[in-house]
């Protein structure tokens, strides 16, 4: 009994915990959402790749005998001046309406701070239906705004005694067709921008601008010490998806102008769209849509990488 009782006793070994099987439901909940959607955003980017490769028009689009040419396409079109005055347009387009969208939400995202309750909601409310409104709808109320006989502008100006604006014809001018086209993207594009960086900016700590205001800092520098520094990568994020909604804005071009007078307002994607539409070349207008994308990518990778590079320096 003694040695049965001094005999030492095994312990037994833990049990592997068991692996627990992931559900399977989840996924096939959402798998619907994730097919529909790489469908409705891959399918059009794919097929539009796989045109610009192609000899495709009309009798292609209606035999569907259409055969692959390689890069002849974008060879075709990179070699066309037209296509690199249309760029710089483009790129012109781009800068003016950025850069003016990102200057003047930003003003309004600090009134929104400085003013009252009940008139922080009033301007919000104003600017969320400026949102919402249809893009067809705006831009046929700034076409009636800048009517030669029958518009407020024309009548504003008279009444103030510009007498050489009687019936004066704004869409015929390519400079004040550009102008109008760049104020109707401004101020359908300024209500998103605004509201992102007011909900940005009442997230900064308040004791960072009593401290500053206690130092003697003024506006000017309490923003771009305090405020701009530590919202950089949301002003950033708001500059990549304005830069987006200009470089793409094709309703409100073609609705006015399609492009006129001339190639005045003649932007990437209208160049591509006269080009599929009118001579039917649709591989050419494609390979333009291609590029475009390029560029936009290029451009907002530069910028990205610019951006990292000063958030590791700071």
């Amino acid at each position: 009994m003694t040695l049965l009782a001094e005999r030492p006793v095994r312990e037994s070994a833990p049990a592997a915990p068991k692996r627990r099987k992931r559900p399977v439901l989840p996924y096939l909940l959402i798998a619907p959402t994730l097919l529909t959607t790489a469908y409705l955003l891959l399918y059009p980017l794919v097929r539009n790749v796989v045109i610009s490769l192609q000899e495709f028009g009309l009798p292609q689009l209606v035999r569907g005998d259409a055969r692959f040419v390689g890069l002849a396409n974008y060879a075709r079109v990179l070699a066309d001046p037209e296509f690199w005055a249309v760029v710089r347009r483009t790129l012109w387009f781009t800068a003016i309406n950025v850069v003016l969208i990102m200057v003047l939400s930003t003003l309004v995202a600090l009134l929104l701070i400085r003013l009252g309750k009940w008139l922080r909601l009033l301007v919000m409310g104003g600017l969320v239906l400026t949102w919402a409104t249809p893009v067809i709808a705006a831009t046929t109320v700034f076409q009636w705004l800048f009517q030669s006989r029958l518009g407020v502008v024309n009548w504003a100006l008279v009444a103030l005694g510009f007498e050489e604006y009687r019936d004066y014809t704004w869409f015929a001018d390519g400079e004040a067709t550009f102008g109008i086209l760049v104020a109707l993207i401004v101020w359908q594009s300024i209500p998103f921008a605004a509201l992102s960086l007011y909900a940005a900016m009442i997230t900064v700590p308040q004791e960072l601008y009593e401290s500053a205001r206690i130092d003697g800092a003024g506006a000017w520098r309490v923003f771009t010490t305090i405020t701009f520094p530590l919202l950089r990568p949301m002003f950033g994020l708001i500059t990549c998806l304005e830069v987006i909604w200009v470089v793409k804005a094709f309703v409100q071009i073609w609705v006015i102008s399609q492009g006129g007078p001339g190639q005045a307002t003649t932007t990437l994607p209208v160049y591509a769209f006269q080009v599929a539409q009118s001579l039917q070349r649709y591989d050419l207008g494609a390979a333009v849509s291609m590029l475009m994308v390029l560029l936009l990518v290029l451009a907002l990778l530069a910028y990205f990488r610019q951006l990292y590079r000063q958030e590791r320096e700071a």
